[in-house]
């Protein structure tokens, strides 16, 4: 007969990283990689975006510095050694731009996944090998496709965003973290509001400076410049450099 499991005291089980009151923030301060924006990680579950799930960014529009946004994470996971991946964006990075905010062009990848997105990033997040995985999925990814996304980032000292249009808000999402950004009324400021975290709703959005995004320099993609750019775009099984 099996024994019964030992009781375990109510404040031991609060105490665990993973398990939060409805009225409170998750907190996994291990997991979380500070935005760069004190008043952002005041609010995000464990003090900045989450490793180890899926977070969701919602924006109808581009060029208003959504990109700018992730760029200080993106460079103290670059700076740690990390290998990130860009999974369908919808244009190339300016490379001098991302390598002055800190970031190894060297460890950067650029999937061009077509319709295969979502395979993508659920191979990329189940390999291990990258700390932040970046994708923009079509419009009509399905609801088992970000249940599988979710499981395969679980765990993964990874952190693992997606990129969907504000129309996404209305439908259910496993994503932990969802938040969705417009332009503020203010030159300079980008406003964002978290519709889904981990904890208590959060009643107001927040106006963040954010640096000037850089311009689009053509129709779908931001110029890459330098011959000492290394950037590798990914096709399937083959890879090309993009000079």
């Amino acid at each position: 007969m099996n024994a019964m499991p030992l009781p375990v005291a109510l404040a031991d089980v609060l105490a665990r990283g993973d398990v939060w009151r409805g009225d409170t923030l998750a907190s996994l301060p291990e997991s979380a990689i500070p935005s760069g924006h004190a008043e952002l990680d005041a609010e995000l579950p464990g003090g900045g975006w989450p490793r180890g799930n899926l977070t969701e960014i919602l924006v109808d529009r581009s060029s208003v510095g959504e990109m700018s946004l992730l760029l200080p994470a993106l460079a103290q996971l670059s700076a740690a050694g990390g290998w990130l991946a860009l999974v369908a964006p919808p244009w190339l990075p300016h490379g001098p731009a991302w390598a002055a905010a800190g970031l190894a062009l060297e460890r950067l990848v650029i999937v061009q996944a077509g319709k295969n997105a979502a395979w993508s990033v659920e191979q990329l997040l189940a390999c291990g090998g990258f700390a932040g995985v970046l994708a923009w999925p079509d419009a009509g990814i399905s609801a088992q496709a970000l249940r599988r996304l979710q499981v395969a980032a679980e765990g993964r000292s990874v952190f693992a965003c997606l990129w969907r249009s504000t129309a996404a808000a209305q439908m259910p999402s496993p994503a932990p973290l969802r938040v969705m950004l417009n332009p503020a009324a203010e030159a300079g400021l980008l406003s964002l509001r978290i519709i889904k975290r981990r904890g208590r709703p959060v009643s107001r959005p927040l106006d963040l400076s954010i640096p000037r995004p850089i311009p689009y320099l053509g129709r779908s993609s931001r110029a890459v410049a330098g011959s000492s750019l290394s950037l590798v775009a990914a096709r399937g099984a083959a890879a090309t450099p993009v000079a």
